[in-house]
């Protein structure tokens, strides 16, 4: 960590760059005799992935950046934030793979004591001064192996939280907990010597049968999306519960929605052809895998059992985006387009044989426009094209 990028004049000018072409500034160098220009870069890019995903950070004088990559793996503010009210705050937590420390910022608002362990010493470092810059005087950083210091210390804690590395040695994407670092089911034991209570965060492309394979006591799974594009999978780990898991798919925006139901549960569900309205899940629910549940939940219909799209002849409130369908026809490119003068139109496909490329590729459809098309299989087996308007 050089402390010589926090000198005021460094500060404005990196403030004064951040809409500057990097490639400009690579070209001319660092005017700089004690901040060489990779040093410069980082706290440059870093700061400006910040400006929307962790505004605090950014709007905030003299914080101290990691690598981009850092910033990029990092639960972002309005994530943090909701899992801070999901979980009851108490007397202390453990974050066993504290990273950037945003959640630990988040918990610092209703735990008495957050404990920071990373195994970075340099990020480590930038994290207790930030918190200083922050003046957040209720958590503490450890440098070194979160869960080697649970183990060690004889210390009980109201939550230990886990956001484990999902990438391997030869830097690809993993999906099993056990390929993660932290080994969370190795240590599964261990760790619920020191606690009673677990929150576990995920990859959105972890799968949740197999996590919950993987693991023991889960209470429930949180499946959180930001403005519909699902961010992260919580697992709540709750010491000796053999009881029924509950899923929760929750939408974080404007009006945030969440959906529940339980896991392996046979819910009632009837297929029909298109009726008067469609309904699309929003990601949560989709990632969620409560395709029946939805039915259930909002007396809707689906299309097909594998399409996950629903009908109804009432409108009714749906966790997702409402449509009212103009036509039914089967998939023939001639038909299609005589209901598209201007050959414009927002194209999604639901089990469908084709992708959304090759539909545009073949029938000269570009994006945009008032009309909605959904390619998708009726419960006929049928290839089909909804002709849709919005509902707002």
């Amino acid at each position: 960590m050089n402390t010589n990028l926090l000198k005021n004049h460094i500060q404005q000018y990196i403030l004064q760059h951040l809409k500057t072409d990097i490639t400009q500034l690579v070209f001319k160098g660092s005017p700089f005799v004690d901040v060489d220009m990779h040093e410069l870069l980082q706290q440059l890019e870093s700061k400006r992935k910040c400006e929307k995903k962790l505004p605090l950070w950014f709007r905030t004088d003299g914080i101290y950046y990691p690598n981009k990559l850092n910033i990029e793996q990092t639960s972002s503010e309005t994530t943090a934030s909701f899992k801070s009210e999901m979980i009851e705050g108490g007397n202390r937590i453990i974050d066993i793979t504290g990273g950037f420390g945003v959640d630990c910022h988040a918990f610092s608002s209703v735990f008495a004591q957050v404990i920071h362990c990373e195994l970075n010493s340099e990020l480590s470092e930038m994290v207790q001064h930030n918190n200083q810059v922050l003046g957040i005087k209720n958590i503490q950083c450890i440098q070194g192996d979160g869960v080697q210091y649970v183990i060690d210390n004889n210390q009980h804690y109201d939550w230990i939280y886990i956001d484990p590395s999902r990438r391997n040695d030869a830097k690809g994407k993993v999906f099993l907990l056990k390929d993660c670092l932290p080994n969370v089911p190795m240590h599964l034991d261990s760790l619920l010597e020191k606690t009673n209570q677990i929150l576990i965060k995920n990859s959105p492309l972890i799968d949740i049968s197999s996590c919950i394979n993987e693991l023991k006591f889960v209470k429930k799974i949180h499946v959180v999306a930001l403005h519909n594009e699902v961010k992260e999978v919580l697992v709540c780990i709750e010491k000796n519960y053999e009881g029924k898991i509950d899923i929760l798919a929750t939408n974080l925006d404007k009006e945030s929605n969440t959906f529940r139901f339980t896991y392996q549960q046979e819910y009632p569900y009837e297929l029909s052809k298109p009726l008067t309205y469609l309904y699309e899940p929003n990601s949560a629910i989709l990632k969620s895998g409560g395709f029946a549940a939805v039915c259930d939940s909002y007396n809707v219909c689906k299309l097909h059992q594998h399409s996950h799209l629903y009908t109804s002849n009432t409108l009714v409130p749906f966790a997702g985006r409402r449509f009212k369908i103009l036509h039914n026809l089967p998939y023939h490119k001639k038909q299609l387009l005589k209901l598209l003068p201007e050959k414009k139109a927002n194209i999604t496909t639901r089990n469908f044989k084709e992708s959304v490329a090759t539909i545009r590729k073949k029938t000269g459809i570009k994006e945009g426009g008032n009309i909605y098309l959904f390619f998708t299989t009726n419960l006929e087996n049928e290839q089909v094209v909804l002709v849709c308007e919005k509902i707002i």
